[in-house]
């Protein structure tokens, strides 16, 4: 369902296990975002985009512009 993150995980030359220790989670846990057997928290969907330099909307598949929006200033 979310084959965006296995494909960015695996450009980066990473395991499950790897990138589940970055954000703090068991690898059963992100595994389950990678099959979409669970939904991935927006707290864990901002980690993702930040890791991979990329936006949110990308990581879901709702566009295919890779590069992150620019930061909003306050």
């Amino acid at each position: 369902m979310y084959p965006r993150i296995r494909d960015l995980r695996e450009d980066s030359d990473m395991t499950q296990t790897e990138l589940a220790r970055l954000l703090g989670m068991s690898q059963t846990g992100y595994s389950k975002y990678e099959t979409g057997e669970n939904d991935i928290p927006v707290a864990i969907l901002e980690k993702l985009a930040d890791l991979y330099h990329t936006s949110v909307d990308y990581l879901l598949g709702r566009t295919d512009r890779r590069q992150p929006y620019p930061q909003q200033t306050k």
